[in-house]
């Protein structure tokens, strides 16, 4: 799969390549974290892939960087048959990501949590959750910013 953004047609820029990281438990119940920049909003795991880095070893990474979650905790058991792409809404266009992208090209990774909670911990080196809870699949897409909806309804169809 090829991971150079291709440009956006209505803004010219390109899209981020980056993974995401749908963890579910033992009860079918995934992984969600509030942000902290954006409080009362809910994501998946999520983040840039490195120059030269599969998608499989950035997902296992950024699990890692943003929960504290070891790889040895989680099982990559399915991922999206193609990229998701979703485009940034017009107020934060220009804002994130130094303006470079129009929005984010995505792989989506089904991952089985293998450790108790106790292997959970958000406070990492560079914070994005405040707060965490195992989720009902049919509750997360109505705690997703709006502008991602679309592609968390996609992502849970395909994967679950």
């Amino acid at each position: 799969m090829q991971t150079t953004p291709q440009p956006d047609l209505k803004s010219g820029l390109p899209y981020r390549p980056c993974v995401g990281i749908l963890l579910v438990n033992n009860d079918n119940n995934i992984f969600v974290g509030e942000r902290l920049d954006t409080p009362g909003a809910w994501q998946m795991p999520q983040g840039g892939i490195d120059k030269g880095e599969a998608p499989e070893t950035a997902a296992l990474r950024e699990l890692e960087e943003e929960t504290g979650i070891k790889s040895e905790l989680a099982t990559i058991e399915a991922k999206t048959a193609d990229w998701v792409l979703y485009d940034l809404p017009p107020h934060l266009l220009g804002k994130l990501w130094k303006g470079r992208y129009a929005g984010q090209k995505q792989l989506w990774f089904k991952m089985r949590f293998t450790g108790t909670d106790a292997a959970i911990n958000i406070a990492t080196k560079h914070p994005e959750f405040g707060r965490w809870k195992w989720s009902d699949p049919q509750e997360i897409a109505a705690e997703i910013v709006e502008f991602k909806r679309d592609v968390y309804t996609k992502v849970l169809s395909e994967l679950l």
